[in-house]
């Protein structure tokens, strides 16, 4: 946990004011407090940390639940409406913006998206459904992204279309 929260830490430029450094530090209580072995502890670091997400989520309008798999360097660019699935897979490096859902696509379905590495997603975007993003890809501003995006690739539009590829890793 610690290292990962060294690592957020310079992420978000050793800036204590930056709100998503705040959703980062509970969602790494949120998800230690699961190896917490004497199960008395474990309930008090559950109930700090539901206090917690419960209080980051009211300040900073970010919904990150800590069942979400998370990669390293998450970065939340700027603070308000993202909500993020407990089904949903982030990898590293991932930049997420203002007003992103990412997410189921119907109510009582499973199936939340997978996000490659380097993945830079923008502002009012939708990700909806299993879904795969990969490694290196754009995600256009408001863009409605229901079907795969290849490595490399920008989607944009309602509902989302390919419109390049990036040549080179």
């Amino acid at each position: 946990m610690f290292e990962n929260l060294r690592e957020d830490w310079q992420t978000y430029g050793r800036d204590i004011s930056r709100q998503g450094f705040w959703v980062m530090c509970v969602f790494r209580l949120g998800q230690w407090r699961y190896r917490v072995k004497p199960a008395p502890l474990r309930k008090l670091f559950s109930f700090i940390y539901r206090v917690l997400r419960t209080l980051i989520q009211v300040m900073t309008g970010i919904e990150l639940h800590c069942e979400t798999r998370v990669g390293r360097r998450l970065l939340i660019e700027h603070f308000g409406g993202i909500i993020v699935s407990g089904d949903t897979v982030i990898g590293d490096d991932v930049v997420i913006r203002q007003g992103v859902t990412i997410g189921l696509r119907h109510t009582g379905l499973r199936g939340a998206p997978v996000i490659g590495n380097r993945v830079d997603i923008g502002a009012g975007a939708k990700l909806l459904g299993p879904i795969h993003i990969g490694d290196d890809a754009v995600i256009g501003a408001n863009a409605v992204v229901l079907t795969d995006v290849p490595a490399g690739a920008l989607a944009v539009g309602v509902p989302a279309v390919i419109k390049r590829r990036r040549s080179g890793p």
